[in-house]
């Protein structure tokens, strides 16, 4: 049987915008398709909950065709940028490049909407665009971890928290991927509370609403769920201070054990020791700033808590293989 409406135990509260909300989605080549289907789906999934269309939404790209996403399907497109109708908010989605044709005419767009006191967001790496174009200048925001390194190098005056979703007055950016639903969720939410946001999520399987305090999972090994508190304190000290490494007395006082307590806690959950560990987070971020950026090796050694650029070489290839240099010249 069809899911029945929730509109009769809905109540929206007072000032709710009674016409509906509309939203944009700008669209660029090679974006996520995933991001975008999370992000519209969960309005969709919404209004058939409500039991009418109260959340609309329309697709933009720079010239108005269509344009291929990542996974190469293409997607029917409404509007170019310069005949984007009324919306409540316009999302960037961005995936996999930031340079594409009519960019300058985008970035023009976005000045002019956020000049105007428009709401702007982003959907992965959307943000990237909306720094870019001088969005993001004083409000807090995220993008995918991926990503990360080379924007906070890019732009280190924005404040990009590495969360799964941020929220700041009329910002509005996500990490993409699962992340995009966490951000409608909140939306739905706030518009008419926890009961229609829950019964999104559960409509997705979305086994728990995430909020804007959780942060990404990075890399392969970065799911602590389950694990220790204590643990995760440490791994998230390590992940935000890889330009000047704490010391191993430093990291186990700010958890409140000693050392060898510490020691015995990374062996037990991540089968390494916590110097292992934390250099492997550096050389992390050294490639992604080889593959992300343009600056020079001896930069990324810095950024990453190398003083030596043999000592940063030597230790980059015993951990993947290859030199800093030739990563630097592999296209991804």
């Amino acid at each position: 049987m069809p899911t029945p409406p929730l509109a009769t135990i809905v109540q929206p509260p007072a000032g709710l915008k009674e016409g509906g909300r509309q939203f944009a989605f700008l669209l660029v080549d090679k974006f996520s398709m995933f991001s975008l289907a999370a992000a519209i789906d969960a309005f969709r999934s919404a209004n058939r909950l409500l039991g009418r269309d109260y959340y609309g939404w329309t697709t933009v790209s720079a010239d108005g065709e269509a344009v291929i996403a990542s996974n190469g399907l293409p997607i029917k497109i409404d509007y170019s940028v310069n005949d984007i109708p009324p919306v409540d908010i316009l999302f960037v989605a961005v995936g996999l490049t930031t340079e594409f044709p009519g960019k300058s005419k985008v970035l023009g767009v976005l000045r002019n909407w956020g000049r105007r006191g428009g709401a702007l967001g982003a959907l992965s790496v959307g943000s990237y665009l909306l720094a870019e174009a001088g969005q993001l200048d004083g409000y807090r925001c995220t993008i995918h971890w991926e990503n990360r390194a080379g924007f906070t190098e890019r732009f280190p005056d924005i404040n990009c928290t590495g969360n799964v979703y941020e929220i700041d007055r009329k910002r509005y950016t996500c990490a993409g991927g699962t992340t995009s639903i966490d951000l409608m969720l909140e939306i739905i939410r706030t518009d008419f509370g926890s009961n229609l946001a829950n019964g999104v999520a559960n409509q997705f399987q979305h086994e728990r609403i995430r909020s804007a305090g959780d942060r990404q999972r990075v890399g392969p090994e970065r799911d602590l769920t389950g694990k220790s508190e204590k643990l995760k304190k440490i791994v998230e000290l390590m992940a935000d201070n890889l330009d000047e490494p704490f010391s191993a007395v430093q990291l186990a006082k700010a958890a409140g054990l000693s050392v060898r307590q510490v020691e015995r806690l990374f062996l037990r959950h991540l089968n390494m020791t916590p110097g292992r560990y934390y250099m492997r987070l550096r050389l992390e971020r050294a490639r992604e700033l080889l593959r992300q950026t343009n600056m020079p090796i001896l930069d990324i050694a810095i950024a990453t808590g190398f003083t030596s650029h043999s000592y940063f070489a030597q230790s980059y290839r015993l951990q993947f293989g290859r030199p800093p240099s030739e990563e630097r010249r592999t296209t991804y």
